[in-house]
């Protein structure tokens, strides 16, 4: 089982890879990385769009049917729309959020920037958005282009993911590290 989840970074590197050259070629790697983000937000509200993309249920061509329609009433065209189509025909939409983050991850490079992933609690306010993202610039040493997601599930903190480097400062994490603890102990 281990092997399967490099399987999909494998998958969604090579992807990620291929729309970002286009992107660079057709100078619109902005453009892209906020029509992948508005996709990463369907996807995140819907249950029923996650359940599509993960289950092996649906055949191909209804992936790329409902692909299709979710693209265009959601005015995902051009590339991106097209890059969808092809996932979907290829039976990779598993790998999508795979993709946008690694896609995330070379336009940041290419800016000059270090990617990192941030999960939250709760919202941050842009006040502390900025304080983070100071933060992180001083262990990075770099500007940081943040990705910024919540799970409530986390009671408190957040969870911050630069390359190989997490940083877990959750409530939940410290809640479980204090049962292990008293498990031994007791």
């Amino acid at each position: 089982m281990a092997n399967s989840g490099s399987q999909v970074s494998g998958v969604a590197e090579r992807y990620a890879n291929s729309l970002f050259e286009l992107a660079l070629e057709s100078k619109s790697v902005e453009k892209i990385e906020k029509d992948l983000a508005r996709f990463e937000a369907l996807l995140d509200g819907s249950t029923d769009l996650q359940r599509l993309i993960r289950s092996p249920v649906f055949s191909a061509d209804d992936q790329l049917k409902a692909i299709s329609k979710i693209s265009d009433k959601a005015n995902i065209t051009g590339i991106v729309g097209n890059f969808l189509r092809v996932v979907a025909r290829n039976r990779r939409l598993f790998a999508v959020p795979a993709m946008i983050r690694n896609f995330r991850a070379r336009a940041a490079q290419n800016r000059g920037e270090v990617a990192a992933d941030v999960i939250s609690a709760h919202d941050m306010t842009a006040e502390q958005i900025k304080t983070l993202g100071a933060a992180l610039k001083g262990v990075a040493g770099k500007d940081v282009a943040m990705n910024i997601t919540v799970d409530p599930s986390l009671l408190g903190g957040m969870i911050v993911k630069i390359g190989s480097r997490q940083i877990d400062t959750s409530l939940k994490t410290k809640l479980n590290s204090l049962r292990l603890a008293l498990k031994e102990v007791g």
